[in-house]
């Protein structure tokens, strides 16, 4: 589930499934979606319950997919909406981000993590890839060869590593910090920064193909386990 609540000036945004490193179903992505597009405070602090950030998409719902396509763009369209968002979004990641939760993070205008952070795209070793908007967004906030070396290896980054290849901002004991002092700046200034700095072409195109190249790989994969089943 996601649960939401005012806190002054700061919306707190849980994704709140810890039994499951708070994979991600349909319903989460919508219901984070629904928050994300409700909230009015100038500050969205994006967390997880319990030990991890976010696991990513739930693989057992992948394993199903009859529309792999639709399922990628329904998280692409979360990612958009955090992008996008009037509010500024910070992600505080403590504990394991994965796959999709990584994703997220990446949408967010500011990344902050604490030291027990980790963060990793294990996709490449079970035939598929990060496709919420991730090969478009890595790139971006990583180098082009760290992103690269990233999303290949499927290595796990630790919070030093992630700060080193910009993948973080910080790195603090108190995330939640970070999003309390950026509210306490001018609602109408943050809005225009953000703006301002986000301001670039267009990335449907590519987020397009990589829905349509999401759901090649998983329907290769569907075939393999009805193959050896």
């Amino acid at each position: 589930m996601i649960r939401t609540r005012g806190d002054g000036d700061v919306r707190v945004v849980t994704i709140d499934r810890p039994d499951r490193r708070n994979a991600l179903r349909p319903r989460e992505l919508t219901a984070l979606e629904s928050a994300i597009d409700a909230a009015r405070e100038p500050v969205i602090y994006l967390r997880g319950a319990g030990d991890a950030f976010c696991a990513g998409a739930d693989l057992d719902v992948v394993a199903s997919l009859s529309d792999p396509a639709g399922f990628a763009r329904h998280g692409q369209r979360v990612a958009s909406a955090i992008e996008s968002a009037d509010a500024v979004v910070v992600c505080g990641v403590d504990g394991a981000a994965r796959g999709g939760g990584v994703e997220l993070a990446l949408a967010a205008d500011v990344r902050v993590a604490t030291p027990e952070a980790t963060f990793g795209e294990p996709g490449v070793a079970l035939g598929l890839f990060g496709a919420w908007g991730g090969t478009v967004r890595l790139p971006r906030v990583m180098r082009e060869g760290d992103a690269l070396d990233f999303a290949l290896s499927g290595r796990v980054l630790d919070a030093d590593a992630a700060l080193r290849t910009g993948l973080v901002s910080r790195v603090v004991d108190d995330p939640r910090g970070v999003a309390d002092a950026i509210a306490a700046g001018d609602a109408a200034a943050l809005r225009t920064i953000k703006r301002r700095v986000r301001d670039r072409g267009a990335v449907r195109s590519q987020e397009a193909a990589e829905a349509d190249a999401f759901a090649d790989l998983v329907r290769a994969r569907q075939e393999r386990d009805d193959d050896d089943a």
